[in-house]
Order: structure tokens, then C-alpha cells, then sequence
């Protein structure tokens, strides 16, 4: 088996790889959009419900209405998107991946059933209801049957992320020798493990915010043609708390999801940093002169070239002391001391136990063909000795555990500096929406100071008041919110190579025994699928939004 999996064409393994990281970020284009107008439609709905409950003018009732119905066609059109592309997300474990699916089934199956049994069944049944039950059913139930869309793909996302989690970091199985595969042994480790729940929190998070950049946007647009100003300025109202919550949300779990990585994959922390050299009080790079093409010389480099850097910060980050140990690339390579005095192995001293294992598996399946039970148990205890590196055994030169170092460190910026944009993005949105005494003068003085508003500007129809820049800033912020989404995608795929399941699984190993050309041609044919179904979903949206709600182009007083 070992010399089967390694003699795999190395084109199927970096097409297989290409394919479903095209199918992965397609994929994600649609998702944290479909969760984050999941939030806003509910809360859109929630007020209508309320206003109707307390008897408000009519013309306010139907104002509200129409800006759920609105936002619910737009999150619609995503939805179904989204759908079509992770099914074949899905499907791909099989093709592509299929010993991969064969070692680790019985436990990666297990979030992906429940996720398709429950949550998707779930989402896709009152998904129904909230497009054709306005008249058929209950404003209460109506109300209900929104927010169990968004709650049915949030657990849809949950159990996703559970899966990918487990491949980040590996627990609740255990490998049995005589089936060849992991079996779970504690169904509540996989599914509440802490890596689970931080990464949960933290791309759903971060998911709400490409749904509040998106409907700020939108308004923006309006406001800019001076059509459906009501919609528009209580939606950027809505939207912009929405955004400035998650994004101050995203950092802070951002923060707690570093530190799992730092605890279980500390190489990705190291590429993500171009930490080539560790040790105490390690300082945080801000940037540095890291070239974006090439993987950099990490064996002779002390550190990156006009490197920028906050004192303690990554020590900070990673342990949450100012002196914390943080291992770099070379002491992961050559083994190190951790702080609570246990010596971390070397990357050769893995491999070789990993080649130890792999042969003590072989001897041990052998023996018990032959019916040789003592040297079959001799055999599995020199297994379960080297067990924790069995995959480091498939690995034949140390550097190839080195993930690629610009796209880890370049990626982690991008995610980080938009993430900070977009926190002052919707912090100046919501003061100006909301006109925040004292924050909102200040701010106005201090635009106008910088000669990016005018004091004496006002929009139509008594709007909320913001420069005509920000409007369009505000248009700008769509694309860069999805490149700070996928960017965070990248660190976190990325950051884990060569492991399909880290320290467990190569992707040399976990790969289907195809031949390069067929994975290529399906490569291209997804390619042109997916381009096409994002172009006629833009094109669909474009057009929605052009359209606009169905209620009357003007102003209505929502405080009446």
C-alpha cells in the first residue's frame, strides 16, 4: 500500500489539489453571503412583525414587508448558488479523494450526513415557507420560518466546519489495524471540539460581514440614484451595526482561532509570520520584505527582509504572555524544548518513526494472515508505539513539511489589514446612519478638515447624512470583503499542506490513483461550470437590484 500510494502521478495530486480549491472558492462565494442576508432579512422581518403587532400605520407595515421580501430575493438567488456548488464540493471526496474517504469515512462522514439529514433539510423546507407562505400563514410563523432558514444554514456551515476542524486538528478516533481505518470513538470530541467551536464562530462570523458590506452597498447604490431612499437608509442602518458587531466579533475570535493554531499547527503559525528562527518574546510582523513568488531561503535567513514589527505581539497572540515561546520553521524542523520542559521531536525523528510504524503495520497484517498471533502482537505494539507520526512516514524529505511561506504570509495580512478597514468602514457608517451626538459632529468636523465632505451636504429626502465618497467606498467594500473572507480561507488550507489531516494524512496519500488528464479535463469543464453560474448569478442580482422592491419609489416616515 505504501508503495502504491507513492507512486501516484504527481499531476493527479496538484490537479486533484487545483479542483477542489476551484470548487472551494467558488463555493465560498456564495455561503458567507447566503449567512450574512440571513441576518439582516430576519431582523428587516422581526421589525415588520413588530410594527403590524402594535397596530402601526399601514403604509409603515407594508414599507417593512417589502424590505424583507426585498432582501429574502436576493438571499434567494444566492442560496440557490451555493447549493449546486457544494454539492459537488461534496461529491469530489469520493472522486478525488477517495483514500482519504476510505481511512477517515467513518468519521468525516458522519458531520457531512447529519449536515445533509438536518440542517440542509431543514433550511431547504422553511426556505419554501418564507418565499411563498406570506399569505398562506401566520406573520408569527412566517416570522419563525426566516429565521429558521438562517438558523438551518448556520448548522448547515456548523457541521462543515466540524469536518474541516477535525482535519485541522484530529481527536475523538482511533486507527484500527485490521479495517485499515480511523473509527470515531467519541462523537462529542469531534463535534465540540475547541478548534470546532472557535473556527465555527469565527467564519460565521466573519461571513456576517460580507452579507452587511453587501446590503450597505446596495443602499449605497440607491441613495446614489436617488431611488428608494427609505429602503436604503434603514437598511444601511440595519447593516452597518450587523458589520461593525461581526467585525469586531471576527477579531476577537480571529484571536482565540490563533491560538488553537499555535497549539496544533504550529508550522502554519511559523509560515504565516515567515518565522524562521523562534524562541521568547517573539514580536508580531506588521509587514516585511517577503517575496510573493518564491519560497524564501528559511535555512540561512534570520528573518525577513525590512521586517516592521509590534514587540511581544505574536507571544502575545499565540501563548498570551509577553514571553511566550513560539517555535519558527527551523525549530520545528530540527526538534526544539517546549516550555513545559518535553523536547519536541525532529522532522527526520518523526519520519523515521513514521516508517517504523508503517512497516510495523505491514509485518502485523502479514502475520496475522499467516496465523502467527505472537509476532502479530509484537508487531502491533511497535505500531502503536510510532502510531502519533504515521503519516510523517509517508513523507520523504523534511522540507516538504514547510508549507508555502508568501501566500501564508501575504494571505494573513490581506485578512488582517481588510478586517481593519472594514471595522473603521462600519464604525463611520453607523455614526453618520445613526448621527451619534458628539461622534457624529466630530467626525463630520474631521472629514471636512481632510476636505472629504462638505458641512453643508445633504442628501435627498432627509437621508442619512454621509459624503457621496463613502457611497461609493461603500460599492468598493464588496469585492474587498470577499478577498479578506477567501484570503482567510487560503491561511487556513494552505497553512496545513502537505496534510489532508494533519500529521495524519499527506495529500500524496489521500489522493484517488487517477490519471492527471482526467482530473484536468473535469478541472476545466468546473472551471467553465462555475464561471458561468457566478456570471448569470451577478447578472440575476444585478438585475433584482436594478429592479428594486415592489412598493412605491418614496419616502416614508418609519417613525410614525
Amino acid at each position: 500500500m505504501h508503495d502504491i500510494l507513492l507512486s501516484i502521478d504527481a499531476g493527479t495530486i496538484d490537479w486533484s489539489r487545483a479542483q477542489f480549491a476551484l470548487t472551494a472558492i467558488y463555493h465560498w462565494l456564495f455561503v458567507p453571503l447566503t449567512l450574512g442576508l440571513a441576518v439582516v432579512m430576519g431582523i428587516c422581518e422581526t421589525i415588520y412583525y413588530k410594527k403590524r403587532k402594535h397596530g402601526a400605520d399601514a403604509a409603515v407595515v407594508d414599507f417593512w414587508q417589502e424590505t424583507s421580501k426585498f432582501w429574502q430575493r436576493l438571499f434567494g438567488i444566492n442560496f440557490a448558488m451555493g447549493v449546486a456548488t457544494g454539492l459537488i464540493l461534496e461529491f469530489e471526496f469520493g472522486t478525488n479523494w477517495s483514500n482519504y474517504s476510505w481511512l477517515v469515512g467513518d468519521i468525516f462522514g458522519a458531520p457531512l450526513a447529519i449536515e445533509g439529514i438536518v440542517a440542509f433539510f431543514m433550511e431547504s423546507t422553511f426556505v419554501a415557507v418564507m418565499f411563498f407562505g406570506w399569505k398562506k400563514v401566520s406573520a408569527g410563523f412566517h416570522l419563525a420560518s426566516t429565521w429558521l432558514t438562517g438558523i438551518g444554514a448556520t448548522l448547515s456551515a456548523w457541521w462543515i466546519l466540524v469536518a474541516n476542524a477535525w482535519m485541522q486538528s484530529p481527536v475523538g478516533c482511533e486507527f484500527n489495524p485490521d479495517t485499515m481505518r480511523n473509527e470515531m470513538t467519541s462523537f462529542v470530541d469531534v463535534a465540540l471540539s475547541p478548534f470546532a467551536v472557535d473556527k465555527f464562530l469565527h467564519t460565521v462570523i466573519s461571513a456576517w460581514i460580507v452579507g452587511a458590506v453587501f446590503v450597505v452597498a446596495v443602499s449605497c447604490w440607491y441613495l446614489l440614484k436617488k431611488r428608494h431612499v427609505e429602503l436604503a437608509t434603514q437598511s444601511i442602518k440595519i447593516a452597518a451595526v450587523v458589520g461593525l458587531v461581526a467585525s469586531v466579533g471576527a477579531a476577537l475570535t480571529g484571536h482565540k482561532s490563533g491560538q488553537d493554531v499555535a497549539e496544533s499547527q504550529p508550522m502554519k503559525l511559523a509560515a504565516m509570520e515567515a518565522l524562521y528562527n523562534g524562541g521568547n518574546s517573539q514580536s508580531l510582523t506588521m509587514v516585511a520584505l517577503v517575496n510573493p513568488f518564491s519560497q524564501p531561503d528559511y535555512t540561512n535567513e534570520e528573518e525577513p527582509a525590512l521586517k516592521i514589527a509590534m514587540p511581544y505581539g505574536l507571544s502575545l497572540m499565540a501563548t498570551n504572555t509577553l514571553d511566550g515561546y513560539v517555535p519558527g520553521i527551523n525549530d520545528i524542523l530540527n526538534g526544539y524544548v517546549k516550555p513545559d520542559g518535553t523536547r519536541e521531536p525532529s522532522a527526520d525523528e518523526k519520519i523515521a518513526s513514521g516508517r517504523k510504524a508503517i512497516a510495523a503495520l505491514q509485518a502485523y497484517r502479514q502475520a496475522k494472515k499467516d496465523g502467527n498471533a505472537e509476532e502479530a502482537q509484537a508487531q502491533l505494539q511497535t505500531f502503536r508505539e510510532n502510531e502519533r507520526y504515521f503519516g510523517y512516514g509517508y513523507v520523504k524529505d523534511k522540507h516538504q513539511l514547510v508549507p508555502n511561506i508568501p501566500v501564508n504570509f501575504w494571505a494573513f495580512r490581506t485578512m488582517v489589514g481588510l478586517g481593519c478597514l472594514l471595522i473603521l468602514f462600519f464604525g463611520l457608517v453607523v455614526v453618520l446612519a445613526y448621527r451619534i451626538p458628539f461622534l457624529s459632529v466630530f467626525s463630520r468636523r474631521l472629514l471636512s478638515a481632510l476636505g472629504l465632505m462638505d458641512e453643508a451636504h445633504s442628501d435627498v429626502h432627509g437621508a442619512t447624512k454621509m459624503p457621496r465618497w463613502l457611497y461609493i467606498g461603500a460599492i468598493i467594500m464588496v469585492p474587498l470583503a470577499y478577498i479578506a473572507s477567501e484570503s482567510g480561507w487560503l491561511v487556513a488550507e494552505f497553512g496545513r499542506q502537505p496534510w489532508t489531516i494533519q500529521d495524519m494524512l499527506p495529500t500524496w496519500a489521500a489522493v484517488s490513483d487517477l490519471h492527471s488528464s482526467s482530473v484536468m479535463l473535469t478541472f476545466v469543464l468546473f472551471l467553465v461550470l462555475f464561471t458561468t453560474m457566478l456570471a448569470v448569478e451577478i447578472n440575476i442580482m444585478l438585475k433584482q437590484i436594478k429592479k428594486g422592491p415592489e412598493m412605491p419609489d418614496a419616502p416614508i416616515d418609519s417613525n410614525k
